[in-house]
């Protein structure tokens, strides 16, 4: 199909660049102490959320391709739908659909892993042990693991790594007891040897994205493979003694552990003769681990002798590279991106954002597609972000990102852009509301100025967000308690058009569902250009005077 575009007849866009702007993070929540977006002081969102020039988008469930709208959004799937102009079937949709109708049981790939084990290897199945379904759902190991017993493989380890950002903080014994109880029945029914073998939080263990920080990959490859790393009797064992041990403890920054038997040996560690599975759906934080575990020149860390496995994803989380290089479900097609369509009408643009958020900007945002569309028409930069924890420094690499985001507009050189603030979503994850606090009024600062420039480039500026967090950091129960939340929010987002020329040429469009994936026909009517003809329709509607 032509990635050709027409021109709008009554509007041909502004004389200055049209930037976007995703505040990651930053939802519409309710007015109420555990809101640091209504908490903090910002007056550019004031100013733009009374705007007549003003709505608000859904971001969360069917509405970016997910099962139920009880499902969170986040930015894979957010970014995804903002450049695709549609939505998608996700991760989760399709991983439900294909172990529902057996034909993940069906995969040569799945057939060859079941071989291993059947001939005597033993099947590891190594991911997110959580029911946030953000990277993975503890329901997919559950039924392939009894898909296992059924077929009668002998001995099955899971390398549990601790979630405590999607889901509750400190709610890893609510996954780990009754993984540790099934795995403990399977093997006692049908006389087999399943069992938790190591773990860890996966803010320090195995989950690293974006080649942010390959420590966290080598202290998983030494735990799951070389069975190296802090001793325990349990998975439960301890998790118990890191709470512990540092009462202020929470699940995602928890050290690698191993499960040892009585003479201190470790019970799993993945051997030659074995096979592996990464049960985590989503790609950006399962790539580099996968490389581990398949790359023969791999040179990230010293990973000792690369054992004799076969290695599988639950997806194929990098379609470009293809990694990993067997999979059980294919991922989302996307195509025709609103990247491929500027390309195609040689508009320059720019993709700026920090290391946390900046394959969200380029990968995810042109349709889970690594590198560029065209090399000569954009220009994408990654500031590096800090290796720290988010709370510690709230203002993270905003202040630089929007140092070069202007630049960039005043060079002249590009007509859009678009830039990510992750502050309010990487500070959001880890519920510390004085930080959330400050991330939002930095981010608010930032955009303010970058609104200042667009004023003087007589351009146009959209704000919006992929997703809600630090709208909601603590909820509140029954008793009166509070309980710090640390995962994404159900709620919606904001959309706000700038646009200091703005003479009444355009209004926003009644729909009877606003989404993040009706925000690229809205660009490309900013830009002067008609809507793609089967993306979500513009958020805005023109004026015939």
């Amino acid at each position: 199909m032509s990635v050709k575009l027409e021109k709008l007849r009554l509007f041909s866009g502004r004389k200055g660049p049209l930037l976007l702007i995703i505040m990651d993070g930053i939802g519409v929540g309710r007015e109420y102490e555990g809101n640091a977006v209504y908490l903090a002081g910002t007056p550019t969102l004031d100013r733009l959320f009374s705007s007549p020039l003003y709505c608000e988008l859904k971001a969360h469930g069917t509405a970016v391709g997910l099962p139920s709208d009880n499902d969170m959004g986040n930015s894979e799937v957010g970014h995804n739908a903002l450049g695709a102009g549609r939505v998608f079937e996700q991760g989760a949709r399709l991983v439900n659909r294909a172990i529902e109708s057996g034909d993940i049981f069906e995969s040569a790939v799945w057939k060859g892993l079941v071989g291993r084990a059947m001939e005597g290897g033993t099947l590891h199945f190594m991911g997110l042990l959580s029911d946030g379904n953000v990277h993975s759902h503890i329901t997919h190991l559950y039924k392939l693991v009894d898909k296992c017993a059924q077929l009668g493989i002998r001995k099955l380890r899971v390398h549990a790594l601790l979630d405590g950002r999607d889901v509750g903080e400190k709610s890893a014994l609510d996954y780990v007891l009754p993984t540790a109880e099934k795995l403990k029945q399977l093997s006692e029914k049908h006389g087999l040897d399943y069992r938790i073998a190591s773990g860890g939080g996966r803010m320090k263990v195995t989950m690293d994205r974006y080649n942010a920080d390959w420590n966290i990959v080598k202290r998983g490859w030494e735990a799951h493979v070389r069975g190296k790393g802090r001793p325990f009797a349990s998975a439960e064992a301890a998790v118990r003694t890191f709470y512990d041990e540092d009462p202020g403890m929470t699940d995602q920054y928890m050290d690698a552990f191993v499960v040892v038997d009585s003479d201190g040996r470790p019970t799993g560690p993945i051997q030659d003769g074995d096979a592996v599975i990464c049960f985590n759906f989503r790609g950006d934080r399962a790539i580099e681990i996968s490389r581990a575990f398949t790359e023969r020149d791999f040179k990230e860390f010293d990973r000792g002798p690369l054992p004799d496995i076969r290695y599988a994803g639950m997806m194929e989380y990098d379609g470009d590279t293809h990694m990993p290089p067997e999979f059980l479900v294919r991922p989302p097609e996307i195509d025709r991106t609103l990247s491929e369509y500027l390309c195609g009408e040689k508009i320059r643009s720019f993709a700026i954002s920090e290391t946390q958020k900046f394959g969200h900007v380029s990968y995810f945002w042109n349709g889970n597609r690594s590198g560029y569309i065209d090399e000569s028409l954009e220009t994408y930069i990654e500031i590096p972000s800090d290796r720290i924890e988010f709370d510690k420094a709230p203002k993270m690499k905003a202040l630089e990102i929007k140092d070069e985001t202007i630049e960039m507009l005043k060079g002249g050189k590009f007509k859009f852009g678009r830039v990510n603030f992750a502050n309010g979503d990487m500070v959001g994850h880890t519920g510390v509301m004085q930080a959330a606090i400050i991330a939002v009024e930095t981010v608010d600062q930032c955009v303010g100025e970058l609104l200042q420039e667009i004023d003087a480039l007589e351009g146009i500026a959209v704000v919006t967000a992929d997703h809600g967090n630090s709208d909601e950091m603590f909820t509140i129960d029954k008793r009166g308690n509070r309980e710090v939340k640390t995962a994404h929010t159900l709620n919606p987002v904001p959309f706000a058009i700038y646009d200091p020329g703005y003479q009444g040429e355009y209004e926003m469009a009644h729909l009877k569902a606003r989404g993040l994936a009706n925000v690229a026909a809205t660009l490309l009517n900013l830009l002067g250009y008609q809507k793609v003809t089967d993306y979500e329709p513009s958020l805005i509607k023109m004026k015939d005077f």
